[in-house]
Formats: C-alpha cells, structure tokens, sequence
C-alpha cells in the first residue's frame, strides 16, 4: 500500500497536481514546514573566511611595523618574503593543531594555547633559518620580536571574537543544521540522546520519519515528533531546507538499511548512517561524527560551502556578461518572434528544477500561441507544422533557450547542470521518472542551460528509452564529478556541440 501512495505522489508531482500545502503531510510535519526558517552559515565557509582575515591581519603586522620602524634601511623584498612564508607555515601549522575548527571556535583556552603554540612555532623556525643562512645582519631582532607579540595578541583577540560570534550564530540557529532522522524506537532514542548530551552540537533534530507503524515506533521518541513515513520524507525536504539525514539503524539490518539508502539518496542533503548501536569498532579515522557520535558518511550534497560559492559566482558573472555581449541579438529575436506570428515572445514552461520545486522557464516562443504545448505533451519533432519559420532557425541554432539567462540572474538556473524536463515529457509513451530509475537524483542540483549530455549528443528529442537513459546518466555524472573546471570546459564546448549536432535539434 505504501508502495503505491509513494509512486501516485511522484506521479502527482510530475504533472504538476501538486496537493494543497500540508494535505499530504502529517500534521506535526506541517507544524515544522509552517515554522519561519532561519538562513545558515556554511561552518566550512566561516572557517575560511577566519583563516582568510587571520592572514591579512598577521601580514598586516608584519609590514606595518617594517614601514614604521625598519623603514628604507631594510630590504623590502627580503622582508615580504619573510612575513609571507611565515604566514603560509603559520596557517600549516594552525590547522595541523586544529585550532580551525567551529569545536575549536567554541573552545577558546584549548584553541588559544594552540594557536600560540603554533605561532611561537613558526617565530623558532624564522629564528633558526635566519641563523642557518646567515642572515642575522638583514633582519631587524625589534621587528621580528614586535611581529612575534603583536602576532601572539592578535590570535588571542581574534579567538575571542571566534568565540562571540560562534555563540551568537549557534543560538540564533545560523550554525544548526537542520536534521531529520530516520527511523524509531530505542535506537532513536539513544541516539537522539547522544546528539543532545553534547552542549556544542550543532545539531537541530525536527522529528523522525519511520515506516513502522506498531509499538516499535511510538508517536514521540525522546522529545521529537514523528513526521511521517519515509516516502513522505522527499515533499517534507522539498517544503523546507533539510541539512542532514541521520538513518538510525543497526548495521545488521542490511535489507532495510539498504531500502531506506535508496529512497534517500535522490535528495540535496547529508546521509550519514549511525554507528552509536554497533557492536564492530573501526579506527578513530574511519568515522565522522554528528554532535559528538560516530556516524559513516552515506552521501554529501554534491555542491556546498565553497563550491557553491564558487558555483554561484561562475553563473551570475556568466549570466550577466552574456546578457550584456548578447542584448542586440536578444532585441532581433524578440522583434522577428513578434512579427512572425501573433502572441507573447516569451514561452514559458513549467519545469522541475532544484529539489523537484516547480519553477518557470523563459524560452523564447518558437511555435504558434494556439498551438503551444506547455506541458510537452507531444515532443517537436523533425518539420513539426507548430513551429513557425522563425521558430525553426532558433531552435536549430538553440537561440530560443537564451531568455533562460534571466532565469539564471533570478537564482532558478546554472549556467550549467542537467537541462530541465516538461513535466509531461515521455519516452517510449512512459514519463521520465517512470522511464529512469533513480531519475529524480539528477535534481540534486540546480538545473542548468547546457551540460554534460548536451555537449556528448544527448540534446534534442527524448523519444526512446535509450535516449532519456543516456542523458540522465550523463547528468548523474556530471553532479558527482562536478568543479569549476568542468562548467568552463562544457561552456566552452557548447557552441562546438551546438555546430556539429544541429540534426538533434528540430
């Protein structure tokens, strides 16, 4: 039975009947959805942002006390050199004690005693070198001294700046990731009540999602609700931002820990199975941990923290120059799209994008207004009598897709990443997501404009099941091979791709 409700709400989501908010929802999952969500700060971001502003301030030292006692009498670039190796051996140093952690932010006389530690470190293996190559006559003892204190007092200072913010950030819930759990009963509880024995957790448990529906799986288990079932679990993490997933069950239920894994893994979050019930015990390495218990890593959202600054950073900068360089030809298009045929210049088409949310796509209109099918009932095809004469040039040279831009300024697209599908879209009579096992993974990420399958072929009419296969296990690819690298490279081969494959696009 559940097998059947889980499938008629993916059919549900892909024609685009979506229930009424919270219909499909238990009433304690509605409670959490309705709740105001709070931003984050990525933990991987904010430490390099503070590794970042503790080298310019120790760089800054350094030369600001050679420019006012030094001065002329010194060489500039013997001391730049000294302050920026020192500085690159400090940070070496710093994370090999650990002093850059969000623990060790919150640890100030373990953090602090570490740092100096450290930098006292870094002023013995100057003092060594400069002796070793007889440099004493080149470097001033006052400012290397001066630096070495002023260094000493600002890492103090800067570890109890760490300390405020992280505890201003911790209770206002910037730094909590939002977790569910999967599974019930004692196990939960136990581990529930592992998370929350530890005071600097970062942990924010919502409740926990569990098939069983007997004694097993008590409404409540240690002060947190039961959301649902695990099918449910998808729509929950589509409404509102789910950071982790803690799957709660003993290593030796391998069948079921297995079916829980692979109804998960198609979402944007953090799997992490827990080990705080088994009786195997693996090397300190070997583990993760989540508030203080040992967990295996199952899954990573494929872009986070820096790379999903870095993501976003490459499609606004792409997006907006290519607004820019490409305006006359975006103003030609919408002129000889509006003087060919009656209607709006601008065709859009609703499409899954990141997370299975339901999002707009501009295109510019290539078929006649009382003709055009936005839910892709029926695919283009090759002389297809819907496609006006100028709608034939721009999707053979793929110009309509340029609007898609916008959607990229207004945060829908990538540049980059799986195209989106109508959601009526089929292959051999059936829907993607019926065609495809695992075929919602790909929306793990944000999709894109162009990539991986585009540039191999794979572009065009999805009319077999070996073609919507093909693209999705491209797309797959991508999002678990993904860099910066890779977007340049399929970016650039997208105007070669579009020139030597213009029979797929009809």
């Amino acid at each position: 039975m559940f097998e059947l409700d889980a499938k008629q709400t993916l059919i549900d989501h892909a024609s685009g009947k979506f229930p009424r908010r919270g219909k499909d929802l238990s009433k304690a999952a509605r409670e959490v959805v309705e709740r105001p969500m709070e931003a984050s700060l990525s933990p991987a971001v904010v430490i390099g942002l503070a590794q970042f502003i503790e080298a310019v301030v120790l760089v800054g030292l350094g030369f600001a006390i050679y420019a006012s006692y030094v001065g002329e009498t010194g060489g500039l670039q013997f001391y730049l050199g000294t302050i920026a190796g020192s500085v690159v051996l400090a940070n070496m140093l710093f994370n090999a004690a650990e002093t850059h952690s969000i623990a060790a932010y919150r640890s100030v006389t373990k953090s602090v005693l570490r740092a100096l530690a450290a930098w006292s470190t870094v002023f013995l293996i100057v003092v060594a070198a400069v002796f070793l190559i007889k440099a004493q006559d080149e470097v001033s003892r006052v400012w290397l001294v001066s630096w070495y204190v002023a260094g000493g007092i600002a890492e103090v200072a800067m570890r109890l700046c760490l300390k405020a913010l992280v505890r201003h950030w911790t209770e206002s819930g910037l730094l909590k990731r939002r977790t569910v759990i999967v599974g019930g009963g004692s196990d939960a509880e136990r581990l529930i009540d592992a998370i929350n024995a530890n005071r600097d957790s970062d942990i924010e448990i919502f409740g926990l999602f569990d098939d069983r529906v007997d004694e097993r799986s008590p409404e409540q288990v240690a002060g947190c609700p039961k959301l649902g079932r695990v099918g449910d679990l998808a729509e929950f993490a589509r409404r509102t931002r789910v950071d982790l997933v803690i799957v709660s069950m003993p290593l030796s239920a391998e069948k079921r820990v297995l079916h829980m894994l692979k109804q998960l893994w198609v979402l944007p979050v953090d799997i992490r199975l827990s080990t705080h019930m088994s009786q195997l015990k693996f090397t300190r390495n070997a583990y993760s941990y989540v508030g203080g218990v040992p967990v295996f890593d199952v899954a990573d959202r494929p872009i986070s923290d820096w790379n999903l600054v870095f993501k976003w950073l490459f499609d606004k900068s792409v997006a907006l120059a290519s607004v820019v360089l490409l305006s006359p030809l975006l103003v030609a298009v919408a002129i000889a799209v509006k003087l060919d045929s009656k209607g709006p210049i601008l065709f859009r088409q609703r499409r899954h994008g990141f997370n299975n949310e339901l999002i707009d796509v501009l295109k510019f209109r290539s078929m006649y207004a009382d003709q055009a099918d936005a839910d892709a009932v029926k695919q283009a095809t090759r002389d297809d009598p819907r496609v006006t004469r100028v709608g034939r040039f721009i999707r053979k040279t793929s110009i309509d897709e340029l609007p898609q831009l916008f959607n990229v300024l207004m945060g829908q697209l990538s540049i980059v990443g799986p195209r989106p599908h109508a959601l009526q879209a089929k292959a051999d009579n059936k829907l993607y997501f019926e065609a495809v096992d695992g075929y919602y993974a790909r929306h793990r990420v944000k999709p894109g404009i162009t990539g991986w399958a585009q540039i191999h072929g794979w572009r065009g009419e999805t009319d077999t099941l070996d073609k919507i296969e093909q693209r999705v296990g491209h797309d797959l690819y991508y999002i678990e091979n993904w860099s910066v690298f890779l977007d340049m490279y399929i970016l650039m081969m997208t105007p070669v791709s579009l020139v030597t494959q213009r029979e797929n696009a009809y």
